[in-house]
């Protein structure tokens, strides 16, 4: 059995997905907690709906986006000075897949409950889900920017035993 081809960026397949399938799951839930406090000031009830879907949709895309940035994490070259902010970056990765499965559940019984207002402790929650996102934001930013994972030229430089 063959292993696949990898590309210059050290992937099977043109670019990496999960930088991809991650800013769709970040955006749904930046703006789920948009919505949420809009409507919770506004009494927009409609945004309740909105932000609902959001968070709903953000809870399934999240687990593609663990499950590619494994793989592709998988196929990084690995050197020292990257493997602490990785780890990090991983294990913050599968505690928000958690997370924001527990908040779109949280919302779903809030909508089912109470469709017209979401509580302080849920603003609250979702408050630390945010500040948690900024942190994974960071660590997959310095992985990408700082570190060059799947970044051609350090694929290409560690091939050619580049020491990094």
């Amino acid at each position: 059995m063959s292993a696949l081809p990898l590309n210059s960026q050290n992937l099977p397949y043109p670019d990496p997905l999960h930088p991809i399938i991650v800013h769709f799951v970040i955006a749904m839930v930046f703006f789920s907690f948009f919505c949420d406090v809009v409507g919770y000031f506004t009494r927009n009830v409609r945004l309740f709906e909105v932000s609902f879907w959001n968070m709903f949709v953000a809870a399934i895309a999240i687990f593609l986006a663990v499950i590619f940035g494994q793989f592709e994490a998988g196929l990084a070259n690995i050197y020292g000075s990257v493997q602490l902010t990785l780890n990090y970056h991983t294990i913050l990765g599968w505690s928000l897949a958690a997370i924001v499965v527990a908040i779109a559940a949280w919302r779903f019984v809030i909508r089912n409950r109470s469709p017209h207002k979401v509580p302080p402790a849920y603003l609250g929650a979702t408050t630390f889900l945010i500040c948690l996102v900024f942190l994974q934001v960071y660590l997959g930013s310095k992985l990408f920017w700082v570190y060059g994972l799947h970044v051609e030229p350090v694929v290409e430089a560690m091939k050619k035993g580049v020491s990094l």
